[in-house]
């Protein structure tokens, strides 16, 4: 397996157009006011990365039926989707400049994808989140887009393949969800369950092996796919950001850790060896 300290990715990156690939296990929205381990890590990352001429982000909590949007407002607002947290959630802005002539070029680069325009979503907890970490100043355009859950796992392998053209671009893709996500099984301070212990372990390996076929074979996953993830939207930005990668990739994992029981706040980067 593939892996890396954070120093050493750091030191990894030359000065080069070509931008990694970045998937963020995002977890509960407090990790955006608490100092965690993970708010660190995401510091530190932010810190590691070069800088990008613009970020697009595909985010579990932006889903569509039958399309894929794409968000081409100038000034994304903040979204607080999310119920019953501390006010000072709520306060949380990310102010962010969009990107909308990229964003209307990415909509032709989708068209195969049933992508469509749109100006009405901004940034959900899942970009901003995290973005507040990696970029504190707001100061790269943002956009986002959306993942259709009409379609299968191996759709949003496609979806990244041809999303990774904007690498060489400038553009980083961020992918923000969980590798495991199971709500139900929650249990707030618990060890952490049988079943996201071994899908969280079998997605690692999958993955450093490149085997994504694999983690987009829903049959051959079963029932331990169905325990990891009820519904699969906090898992499909982590295909679209393996998707994206290729052979010439190394890959870094960071926060590998299971968070109350069930929702794995594995992350990983995929950057030029």
């Amino acid at each position: 397996m593939q892996t890396h300290s954070l120093q050493t990715l750091r030191d990894s990156f030359a000065p080069s157009d070509r931008m990694p690939l970045v998937f963020l296990g995002h977890g509960s929205p407090m990790n955006a006011i608490e100092d965690t381990a993970y708010a660190r890590a995401w510091i530190d990352l932010g810190q590691s990365l070069p800088r990008p001429k613009a970020i697009l982000v595909v985010s579990a909590h932006w889903m569509t039926k039958d399309t894929t949007l794409v968000d081409v407002s100038a000034m994304p607002r903040t979204i607080h989707d999310f119920y019953g947290f501390p006010e000072a959630l709520y306060a949380e802005q990310y102010p962010a400049r969009g990107q909308p002539d990229l964003a209307r070029e990415v909509v032709t680069l989708l068209a195969s994808h049933r992508a469509q325009e749109d100006d009405t979503w901004g940034l959900d907890h899942g970009a901003w989140a995290v973005l507040k970490f990696l970029y504190p100043e707001a100061d790269v355009p943002v956009f986002q887009v959306s993942i259709d859950m009409e379609r299968g796992l191996e759709h949003q392998l496609e979806v990244g393949r041809t999303l990774s053209e904007l690498r060489d671009r400038g553009v980083l893709i961020l992918g923000s969800g969980n590798v495991v996500h199971n709500l139900r099984a929650m249990r707030p301070g618990g060890r952490p369950m049988d079943f996201a212990l071994e899908f969280d372990g079998l997605f690692a390996d999958r993955l450093a092996d490149r085997d994504f076929a694999a983690l987009a074979d829903r049959e051959a996953l079963g029932a331990l796919l169905r325990k990891a993830h009820p519904t699969v939207d906090h898992y499909l930005p982590a295909l679209t950001i393996a998707g994206a990668a290729d052979m010439r990739d190394a890959l870094t994992f960071m926060t590998d850790s299971i968070d109350l029981g069930s929702v794995s706040m594995r992350s990983f980067v995929f950057h030029t060896a």
